[in-house]
């Protein structure tokens, strides 16, 4: 299994640093977000092509999980960049470098580079649940338990979006805050799903044998971490309380994280 992770970091590498001077060249590197979802499709499809023909089911399970995910979010992410353009995130991450002629020196550093290590990471579930044979080849009850999360993860992050999209493209809502749908439940219904599908895809990938388990739980616990603590959902709100007038009486009645019935004003 060693050889196979090693093998999928040099393919995680070779495609940041294409990735990395293609960014330099167009000046804007906020792409990076659409390559999240997609560096993680092609490290489980990577891992799956590796051990072809002594699969099983279950990491045939676990690699469609993570393909359909990496490439829905890839997607998702890559059209709303050509839409919008540069993210203002960025450009303030960037700008004093840019300005100093460093842009491509600093993007590789402060952006790339952390990347690259932090998907690989993020994505052992998924690598490890399908380079692990011999144990559990087939879907057992915790696999399919791992499926059902896993799809809970994706309406609610897919449904979440569309909604999202559907209320930014209505010019009349244009200061507002989206509280209705999946949004009256949770202020970040994209961000519990991803939780729910990487949780359900570490579930699948456990029941190869518990090192397993143990080991690329680092996967999603920092993917929650992050998410809820880190860069996130606490960045987001702050921009959101900024700009967003009745933003801080939506927080006040909608749940942080989890889907729950808002509270009564």
């Amino acid at each position: 299994m060693i050889e196979a992770l090693l093998i999928n970091a040099a393919v995680l590498v070779l495609g940041m640093v294409v990735l990395w001077r293609i960014a330099v060249r167009i000046g804007d590197v906020s792409f990076i977000d659409a390559v999240w979802g997609g560096g993680m499709a092609v490290l489980a499809l990577a891992s799956w092509a590796q051990v072809f023909g002594d699969n099983g089911k279950r990491a045939d399970l676990i690699a469609a999980m993570a393909a359909i995910w990496g490439a829905r979010l890839a997607w998702h992410l890559f059209t709303r960049w050509r839409a919008h353009g540069e993210d203002p995130r960025y450009a303030k991450m960037l700008g004093k470098a840019r300005a100093q002629g460093r842009y491509g020196a600093a993007a590789l550093k402060v952006v790339f580079a952390p990347q690259a290590v932090l998907l690989f990471i993020t994505c052992l579930p998924a690598q490890m649940g399908i380079l692990a044979r011999g144990e559990v080849a087939s879907v057992g009850a915790l696999a399919a338990s791992g499926a059902v999360l896993w799809l809970i993860g994706m309406v609610f992050e897919a449904v979440g979006d569309a909604q999202l999209n559907r209320f930014r493209a209505d010019p009349a809502n244009k200061g507002r805050v989206l509280d209705s749908g999946l949004w009256r439940y949770t202020r970040h219904p994209n961000y519990f799903g991803d939780a729910c599908v990487w949780w359900g895809i570490w579930l699948a990938a456990a029941e190869a044998g518990p090192w397993v388990a143990i080991i690329s739980a680092i996967g999603p616990v920092f993917l929650t971490f992050t998410l809820t603590r880190w860069s996130g959902k606490p960045l987001l709100e702050k921009d959101m309380a900024a700009r967003r007038p009745g933003y801080s009486e939506y927080v006040q009645r909608t749940s942080g994280f989890v889907p729950w019935w808002p509270k009564r004003g």
